[in-house]
Order: C-alpha cells, then structure tokens, then sequence
C-alpha cells in the first residue's frame, strides 16, 4: 500500500464489472416481461435494456482496458484515437435507436450517454491529476495517492450508476451509494474496535462499543418507526438489523480478520526469516577477512625473522584459536560471553604486535571479565573493534583508539573511541571491515529487539561507539 501503486486499471475494470453485473440483475428481476403481459412492446422494451447495457459495458472494456494502455506504449497514436471515436459513435447509435424506440428516453438524443462519456472523461483526467500530485517524490509513499485513487474510483462506479438510472432503476446506485458504504464502515468499526480490541485484551471496551452500536440503531429506527406511527419498522428494520450484525455480519468479517491477521503474521515470520538469513549470509561470507589475515600472517614471518622463536609462536598459536573459532564456533546461535571475550583478546593480541611499537600510536585497553556471565550471537563484539583499528590508526598523524569493555549483572557494555584520519584515495568505499556495523544493526534488531542499545557518534577526527546488550 505505500511502497507501490496498486494495479488501478484492473481494480477499475473489475468494480465497473460488479456495477454491471448488479443493474443486469435488477433488469432482469425487475423488468423481466410477465407471462400475463408479454407484449412485444414490452418484451423490447427488456431487450432494449439488456442490450444498451451490454453496449456500454463492452464499449468501456475495449476503450479502457486495450484502447487506453495502446495509446501510452505505442508510438502511433493516430490508430488507437480512431477506435476510440468509432467504438463510441457506435455506442451512441445502439444507445440512441434501442432507447428512443424502447421509449427509455424521450428525444432520440440519449442524454445519459453524453452524461457517462464527460464522467468517463472527467475520471480520466481526475486519476491522471492525482498520479501527478499524490506520488513520489511530490510526496513520501503511495498510502495517500492509493486510498485518493480507490476513493475517486468508487465515485465514479457510483455518478455512472446514477446516469444508468433511465435504463436500470435507481436500485444499483442506492446499493453503491448508501448499502456498501454502510457495510464497509461497519466492517471498519469491528475491525478497530470491536474486534480490535477483543484481539488486544480489551474485553469490555470491545464490548462498549459493540452493544453501543447495536443501542444506537436501535434508537435511530424507534425515532423512524415513531415518526411514521408504525411499529413494524422498528421490530423488523432494527430488530432485524441488530440481529443481523451480531449473529452474521460481525462473526463473519471478524472471521475473514483472523484470517488476514494469520495471513499477516506468516508474511511477517518469512520477512524476518529471509532477513535474518541475508544477514547470516553477510555475515558468513565476510567472517574471514583475508586482508586481516594477510597483514597479520606477514607480521609474524617479520616477528620470525627479528624475534624469538616464543613470541612468534604465541602469534601463531593466537591466529590458530581466531580461525577456529570463526569455522567452528561461529556457526552456532550463541556462544560463552567468555569465548567471545577471548576471540576480541586474541585479536588484540595479534593487532599489539602489528601496531605496538607505533610511535603516533596511542592504545588503551580495558576489559573487565567480572560478572561476564551468560551467552551471547557470536561475533556481536568484534565488528567495533575492527573498525576502529581499520579507521583509527594513521603511520603518519596522532592516532589513538580506547577500548572499555565491562560486564554487569546481565548486561554487557562496550565503548569504543577511535581517531579518523581521511580516507585514501585509492581506498575502496566497499572495503567493510569485518561484517560492517551496518550489518550488525540488522543482527541486533533480529536477534535482540529491544534489548540493545547502540550510539555511534562521529565528527572529522574521532569516533564514538557505546554498545549495551542484555544477555538473556
């Protein structure tokens, strides 16, 4: 409803086709020739009725349903404007000799057919204002230009009808203009407040407002039935109301509403499925960073060569537990708070003996392992870490990056500030470090809904990132 347009061509064609198919049946319950009076004239006088309906009908099909969408893809327009005008010089002349023989219209000219042609045209121009006026980017979504657009369509079915009435009877028009907008008005009010509410625990507010309701139609035919001294109207019209709603038409809709709220519900479960699992998907495919990983494998062959033997192969053996954690464990849906604070020290490790000895470098790192109890989605940690280090450490200017990483009764926190130097030119906007802080929200609102809470915070030279989860 507001991400698109809704298909408003076919939605057009099928409510003129229910408009039709209603005038068709009072026509033939209403005017059907009597076997003690079936005259010619009369039975003419039916057929005439039938077959000038038929004609607009059939004229308005081919006009607006192949004629129309003709004209706005083809570059020859000339084509689909003859059609046009013969398909409707030929409506207007069926229309003409059945009406005026029929004794249907008085004069040969058939004043309901110029009627329904500047309506048709006055729609045309009416939807073709709206789409110009009501859509993005004149405004944010599609909601307002939908419901403008069903709104106007429904005019319209309705004005047309009413053009019809020399033809049909004014019975059509009376469904469309007062029946089905008292049934959608009422099916409104069930579904917000009677059974809105019954679906929302409110018991005795559903119940308010549905006995009010009943209480007020009772009291609008009293007053009708007062007024014209006769009591069948309020027994049978509010009586009969009264019991209609309750014991068919509120069970009835509340039933087609379970279902659209079950309908819903397993629209929303797969959504959240498929993002949860794009997200894994992300996440999976970037938990390996072969940059990280070659940076830091060439660090350790220059450890080799300008240390001993026992700080190269504390590296190594570091590396050797980040990369079996990210095959191995990374994989489940949670993990020790513990195994995940030792994967984020090995990896501090490992960045110590790349950026250790830098000069412009300065680190502060802090981790208090007290009270870290509990289970957490691995990897909810590392990606802050990451960027800062990718982000926050220039071989030329003054960097620094602050870790603060503390564990409460249930709760984790983490805060991490960074230094921002600019980027390089040759550097690539793709390039995320590990599965992207913008993936992480995703995990977070998937995994952690309301349970989380993440600021990040940034100008031209630093970077600030407070992470709160509630272990569960």
């Amino acid at each position: 409803m507001k991400s698109q347009s809704l298909a408003f061509r076919q939605i057009e064609w099928w409510i003129v086709t229910s408009a039709i198919l209603t005038a068709f049946i009072f026509i033939l319950f209403g005017y059907q020739p009597r076997s003690y009076n079936d005259s010619g004239q009369e039975i003419f006088k039916f057929t005439s009725r039938l077959i000038i309906l038929a004609t607009l009908y059939s004229a308005f099909h081919l006009i607006h349903m192949v004629l129309i969408p003709k004209y706005q893809v083809e570059t020859k327009k000339l084509p689909s404007v003859v059609w046009m005008v013969v398909i409707g010089l030929a409506s207007f002349a069926v229309s003409a000799i059945f009406g005026y023989n029929a004794n249907l219209i008085k004069a040969p000219f058939p004043a309901f057919y110029l009627g329904t042609v500047v309506l048709y045209i006055c729609f045309l121009l009416g939807s073709h204002v709206l789409s110009q006026a009501l859509t993005p980017p004149k405004v944010r979504d599609f909601q307002l230009y939908n419901i403008s657009r069903l709104i106007f369509v429904y005019l319209f079915v309705f004005l047309f009808l009413l053009q019809l009435n020399p033809i049909v009877s004014d019975g059509p028009s009376i469904i469309f203009g007062i029946f089905i907008p008292l049934i959608f008005v009422a099916s409104l009010f069930n579904f917000f407040l009677v059974y809105g509410k019954r679906k929302q625990g409110l018991i005795k507010q559903s119940r308010s407002y549905n006995w009010g309701l009943m209480a007020l139609i009772l009291i609008v035919f009293m007053i009708i039935s007062a007024e014209a001294n006769q009591e069948e109207i309020f027994f049978i019209g509010g009586l009969g109301t009264v019991a209609f709603i309750q014991v068919l038409f509120f069970p009835l809709t509340s039933l087609l509403f379970k279902k659209y709220d079950s309908y819903i519900g397993q629209i929303t479960s797969l959504s959240t499925q498929v993002n949860q699992g794009s997200a894994n998907l992300s996440f999976l495919k970037s938990q390996i960073n072969p940059h990280f990983l070659f940076n830091a494998l060439n660090t350790l062959y220059g450890s080799a060569l300008t240390e001993n033997a026992e700080k190269t192969s504390d590296g190594i053996q570091k590396l050797g537990d980040m990369m079996r954690f990210m095959l191995h464990e990374n994989l489940q849906d949670k993990i020790s708070i513990k195994r995940e604070i030792e994967y984020l020290q090995n990896y501090l490790d490992i960045q110590l003996l790349r950026f250790g000895k830098e000069p412009n470098l300065e680190l502060s790192i802090q981790i208090q392992e007290d009270f870290c109890e509990g289970e957490i989605a691995p990897m909810m940690l590392i990606p802050f870490i990451e960027n800062a280090f990718k982000h926050g450490i220039s071989t030329k200017n003054k960097s620094w990056i602050k870790i603060n990483l503390r564990c409460l009764k249930g709760s984790i926190h983490l805060d991490v500030v960074n230094s921002v130097h600019p980027k390089k030119a040759t550097e690539d906007p793709k390039d995320e470090s590990g599965i992207g802080l913008e993936n992480v929200r995703k995990r977070l609102e998937l995994l952690y809904p309301q349970a989380h809470s993440l600021t990040i915070v940034g100008n031209d030279a630093e970077h600030f990132v407070h992470f709160s989860l509630q272990l569960k």
